[in-house]
């Protein structure tokens, strides 16, 4: 009986080990844990606010963001070190898994500023300013905010922390995109007062029913981009 016991025990350790030595399955998603130890949880942002959500947002803007990161037109150290071996192929197959994911977004943060400031922050988002050359946000990122494909992010579900620092990154010319970077001229024509109120609009607004990147652009784009390709 008792040397019974002492196979079962050596069975069932057996299996232990079996199972520890299982390897890794080598699939996108497992690679793509490196990614969500900054980004969160199946990229749907860190809690902290200063790392942006990937889930969902178009596949042609996360390659370029890769590419962006990759060739020296964002400066990010830990991002560039991870990127820098990879080839275009392998940035756009993970690109496309990211877009693809299809996840909650956080609740929006309550803005601080006072209604008249953040009405001024909404007329600039949803009209622009003619006098000033200034688009409309939503004449590239879509009028319900929330992107447009196949490369243009959306504005919505981002903390106001992470939208002043890359807007802040691009008026510094920190970040930067493929020529003509329009997104470098808009920030360096807005003042910081606009940019505070726009930042907290926009990180203020919930999120529509349907939060999926619109199809396309709603009009030809008000300036040349080199970002609107993927």
């Amino acid at each position: 009986m008792k040397a019974w016991l002492l196979a079962l025990a050596a069975l069932a350790t057996l299996d232990a080990l079996a199972a520890q030595a299982q390897p890794v399955p080598d699939t996108l998603a497992q690679r793509a844990l490196a990614c969500t130890g900054c980004h969160g949880k199946e990229g749907r942002a860190a809690p902290d606010g200063y790392y942006p959500r990937l889930a969902g947002k178009p596949a042609g803007y996360l390659y370029n963001q890769l590419l962006n990161f990759r060739d020296g037109r964002r400066d990010y150290g830990l991002m560039s070190e991870l990127v820098t071996p990879l080839s275009d192929a392998y940035l756009q197959e993970l690109a496309g898994h990211f877009a693809a994911l299809d996840l909650p977004y956080p609740p929006p943060q309550k803005p601080t500023l006072p209604a008249p400031e953040l009405a001024r922050a909404e007329q600039l988002i949803r009209h622009g300013d003619a006098a000033r050359r200034l688009p409309a946000c939503t004449a590239c990122h879509g009028e319900r905010l929330t992107g447009t494909q196949p490369a243009v992010p959306g504005l919505l579900g981002l903390s106001r922390d992470y939208l002043n620092g890359q807007l802040g990154a691009w008026r510094s010319g920190q970040r930067r995109a493929q020529a003509p970077d329009c997104m470098a001229q808009i920030a360096k024509a807005l003042t910081a007062t606009e940019i505070n109120a726009v930042t907290q609009f926009l990180a203020g607004q919930a999120l529509p029913a349907d939060a999926h990147p619109a199809a396309a652009l709603p009009a030809p784009a008000p300036m040349r981009c080199g970002g609107l390709q993927p």
